[in-house]
């Protein structure tokens, strides 16, 4: 009986990315941590409780960001755990919910290690985990990891292949150096399935070259004009591909929800603060402009637990039909 319920899990999780991405159609996750407005010191055993209760109210993502170092200069003040220790807790959490990641700095991690972290993750989740990939916002931690920032466009090509080879249909390692006594390598266990790779930001790509490789684009919420013009930027990249394949577009963006649910959308910076109907009529809007996923960064004034029962109650049945 057991076997039979893990092959059944394993059937539903065998297309992550389209319980998450499809056309015509917009689903919502969360952006860990959750938190308050104004709170910078994340309860992490809150954290897994609070991911558990968003994966048994039916939203469809959790995203995890990678944050290696702290600065007083940095604008976000909030200290991160490692993205895989993370994933690897919410693998455990969790049964439904895809986990991704928004994004692991590509640049900044040797790619056959960004791999076998993915591939683990895969493994633990049973199929759940969508590998998104940025190449980091703040271009001084390029010289703390030994780095030249001004490499990190060619830098993201290069991992980009070396994890697809890794992690596709057909594993396989490329090393950095081929002595002529090298063994050939692989990464083991293999995980249940290939790991779809999600461009988070541009890394420095074009949208040509994000359209060619991955199943899509992640970006930062901006006004309603800014961002039509950038999807319609996308679509003409996808449209160029000549192919049917399916290429999603997704949003990150904040959201300060007010307990009054008549509330007007405000706009803030990267998002809004609304009332739930305002809020779903900009999620509506966004669905007919060509929006696949919305990941939503919380901030109120409001418990965590009761915003996210709120949405999962009045927001996500117009969207998760």
């Amino acid at each position: 009986m057991r076997q039979h319920a893990q092959l059944t899990v394993s059937a539903a999780n065998s297309h992550i990315d389209r319980r998450v991405f499809s056309a015509g159609h917009l689903s919502i996750g969360l952006t860990l941590p959750l938190l308050r407005a104004g709170q910078i010191v994340a309860d992490f055993s809150e954290q897994i409780e609070l991911a558990a209760l968003a994966d048994s109210l039916g939203f469809r993502a959790l995203w995890v960001r990678d944050v290696p170092l702290n600065s007083a200069d940095y604008p976000d003040p909030v200290g991160h755990l490692d993205p895989w220790v993370l994933l690897g807790a919410l693998a455990s959490h969790t049964k439904q919910i895809a986990l991704a990641s928004g994004a692991i700095v590509l640049t900044l991690r040797h790619p056959l290690h960004i791999a076998k972290g993915a591939g683990s993750v895969q493994t633990l989740s049973n199929g759940r985990f969508i590998l998104g990939l940025g190449s980091g916002d703040r271009p001084p931690e390029y010289a703390a990891f030994g780095r030249d920032a001004e490499e990190r466009r060619e830098l993201y090509r290069a991992h980009w292949e070396t994890v697809a080879a890794a992690l596709g249909e057909t594993p396989r390692v490329i090393p950095d150096l081929r002595p002529e006594d090298a063994p050939e390598f692989m990464l083991l266990p293999r995980p249940p399935m290939a790991v779809p790779m999600l461009a988070v930001g541009s890394g420095g790509q074009s949208v040509d070259w994000i359209a060619r490789h991955s199943i899509g684009w992640m970006t930062y919420h901006r006004e309603p004009e800014t961002q039509r013009a950038r999807h319609s930027m996308w679509r003409a990249a996808v449209d160029r591909l000549q192919t049917d394949a399916f290429r999603a577009f997704g949003v990150a963006m904040r959201l300060d929800l007010s307990d009054d649910p008549h509330e007007p959308a405000v706009p803030l910076s990267l998002g809004y603060r609304a009332g739930r109907h305002a809020l779903i009529n900009v999620l509506d809007e966004m669905r007919a402009n060509g929006t696949h996923h919305v990941s939503l960064n919380l901030g109120s004034d409001r418990p965590v637990r009761d915003v996210i029962e709120e949405l999962a109650a009045e927001v996500l049945p117009h969207f998760h039909a």
